[in-house]
């Protein structure tokens, strides 16, 4: 089922979390919020819209950490239900892709309630205190530049790195739902 995201709910804190990745080492949220925020992507494997866009998030991801920008991927889906999202196909899936972040399990799918995601992709950008400051798409391919899209999350966790707020306009994200037990 597609479904789109909320707009941008500006400033709502983030909660803390700590989460394991496919191999069991724990990552905290704290640990990757640093003075030029964060970007906290819900994902999944078998998502359409997701493996539409694991190579550009890859390379988008990359360019924003190498910025100073902390990435951090959630996947919250009930695995047990759908096979292809379990943890050893999260690491195949990372591998394939080339992500450079953490690809973290939300086993209890505690933190994608607490955070309100409802579809997959679903992208977070806090600053640096942790304060919500974009909701929206990776990039809009309809408005692009002349590589054919404009780098809507690129450009937002920038501006957010560099000014800790958010662009006004944003463009909801859309997807498939996460699947909650």
């Amino acid at each position: 089922m597609l479904l789109d995201t909320p707009v941008c709910d500006f400033g709502w804190q983030a909660p803390e979390f700590t989460l394991r990745d496919p191999e069991g080492r724990a990552h905290r949220m704290a640990d990757y919020l640093g003075e030029k925020g964060l970007l906290v992507a819900f994902i999944c494997n078998h998502c359409p819209y997701v493996q539409r866009i694991a190579d550009r998030l890859a390379a988008d991801t990359s360019e924003l950490m190498a910025d100073g920008i902390g990435v951090l991927a959630v996947m919250s889906n009930d695995y047990r239900s759908v096979a292809s999202d379990s943890p050893s196909e999260m690491m195949r899936f990372a591998q394939r892709h080339g992500f450079q972040f953490p690809y973290l399990v939300d086993e209890d799918q505690v933190v994608g309630q607490a955070y309100g995601a409802v579809c997959t992709p679903d992208f977070f950008g806090l600053n640096s205190s942790g304060a919500l400051q974009y909701r929206g798409r990776l990039d809009d391919a309809a408005m692009g530049d002349a590589t054919g899209r404009k780098r809507e999350l690129v450009d937002a966790m920038r501006l957010i790195a560099a000014t800790g707020h958010g662009p006004t306009d944003q463009i909801a994200s859309m997807g498939c739902s996460i699947k909650w037990r």
